[in-house]
This record gives C-alpha cells, sequence and structure tokens, in this order.
C-alpha cells in the first residue's frame, strides 16, 4: 500500500515500527486554507474520512487530543465527558507547537512531542479507510480506521456536535 513518496515524518516512522500499512499522499498547501474539507478536496476524499486533530485543554489542566471528521465540529462538552473533565477547550494556536511539535495543519497524534491521551470519533469506525496528517502541511496519510487506532491507543467517543438542519426536508 505504500507508494513513492516524500520524505519519511516522525508519524510515518512510527507506523513503520508497527509494522502498519499506510498510502501518503501529497497535496497543495494554501496557507489560507488550511480546513479539513480543502485537504479532502485535494487528496480526493470525502470530508468525512479526512479526519482533523485538534489539541484542548481539560478544565485540570490536562492536554487531550480530539480526532474527528473534517466536516464536522468538536463538541467540547462531550470531549470534557470523554476525559473524565468537568470542561475542555481548545488550546491556544501558541500553545499547540511547542505541546505537540506539529504546527497548525499539521497536527497529529502520532509520534507528537508529548504523548497526551487521544479521543477518535466513534464515526472513525465506519470507513474502510482514513485520512490523517502526516505531521507536516501538504502530506496526509492513507490507513485503516482499525490501523489508526492501534497505533494512537486512541479512545472511541462520541465527540461531534449534531447537525442542526432547521427546516431541512428529511430524505423521502
Amino acid at each position: 500500500m505504500k507508494s513513492q513518496a516524500p520524505a519519511k515524518t516522525n508519524a510515518t516512522r512510527l507506523l513503520d515500527s508497527l509494522g502498519i500499512a499506510y498510502e501518503m499522499r501529497a497535496y497543495e498547501v494554501d496557507p489560507n486554507d488550511l480546513t479539513a474539507i480543502s485537504v479532502a478536496r485535494k487528496i480526493n476524499l470525502p470530508p468525512e474520512q479526512v479526519f482533523k486533530t485538534l489539541l484542548a485543554q481539560t478544565n485540570t489542566g490536562d492536554h487531550v487530543f480530539a480526532v474527528i471528521p473534517g466536516d464536522a465540529e468538536l463538541d467540547l462538552k462531550k470531549l470534557a465527558h470523554a476525559a473524565g473533565a468537568k470542561k475542555a477547550e481548545l488550546a491556544s494556536l501558541k500553545e499547540v507547537e511547542p505541546l505537540t511539535g506539529y504546527i497548525r495543519g499539521g497536527v497529529t497524534v502520532m509520534a507528537a512531542r508529548k504523548p497526551f491521551p487521544a479521543f477518535a470519533d466513534e464515526t472513525i469506525e465506519l470507513h474502510d479507510i482514513i485520512s490523517i496528517s502526516a505531521g507536516q502541511r501538504g502530506l496526509q496519510l492513507i490507513l485503516t480506521p482499525a490501523d489508526y487506532l492501534r497505533a494512537t491507543s486512541a479512545t472511541l467517543a462520541d465527540l461531534t456536535k449534531a447537525l442542526t438542519n432547521a427546516g431541512a426536508q428529511p430524505p423521502a
């Protein structure tokens, strides 16, 4: 499943050490649009299969990773509950790189500077393959959800806000 690809990242070295198969997909980075939806379009996958990694801090001062679909919004109350805390808030951008070793648009749980607990949205298991950052902007890893969960020791949880389509018609 590996392809001729750019240089190894810490995340790919971790996957290699675990014997986990993956594909690397490079894409052109637009510093003004680092959204997972934009990345999904560039690597030709549906946004719900491109998972973004967010760093949050609980009211107890602990940091945790939240891994959610690219087209979803993190529910901080649900993340706090999953992490056994009362509250959680997103870490500030200036904290992300010192704590994880990764810059915005390139954050991944794998081989982060500090091994914070990771929580993956339960929808991750609905897909045959998912995409996550390889640890640098412009590079995604494609792998199976089971392999991702094994590599990250992530805990499954409901982490996203319900989509509110007020007045939307149910499918016929």
